[in-house]
């Protein structure tokens, strides 16, 4: 299996480097992981996306599709992605410490 290492930590990670245990997941994972997606520090924005993918993740097992992102977060699609310049799939699923999405490329 892959392995990622950030800032001295080793990760075991899918082949797309997507958090293969989800339960080793913290705020300070979080922060790590965003910087392999170019992103140097977590806003109160980065942040609601994020806790709200975790949480709906523990409470569906299943990643919530993006019309929902935006409509429960309030963020259009476009700040979605300023947020998360690879996608909400990609970039805000693997920084929250989600599997890859279904249907992600």
């Amino acid at each position: 299996m892959p392995t990622l290492e950030i800032e001295g930590r080793t990760f075991e990670v899918d082949e797309d480097g997507f958090l293969q245990d989800p339960d080793l997941w913290n705020e300070e994972v979080a922060k790590l992981f965003a910087k392999t997606e170019g992103i140097q520090e977590m806003t109160d924005e980065h942040w609601k996306v994020v806790h709200y993918l975790r949480n709906y993740y523990l409470e569906f097992n299943i990643a919530p599709m993006i019309r929902k992102v935006c409509k429960d977060t309030g963020f259009k699609l476009k700040k979605i992605y300023e947020l998360f310049p690879s996608g909400p799939a990609k970039g805000a699923c693997k920084v929250a410490g989600l599997p890859k999405p279904t249907g992600c490329v």
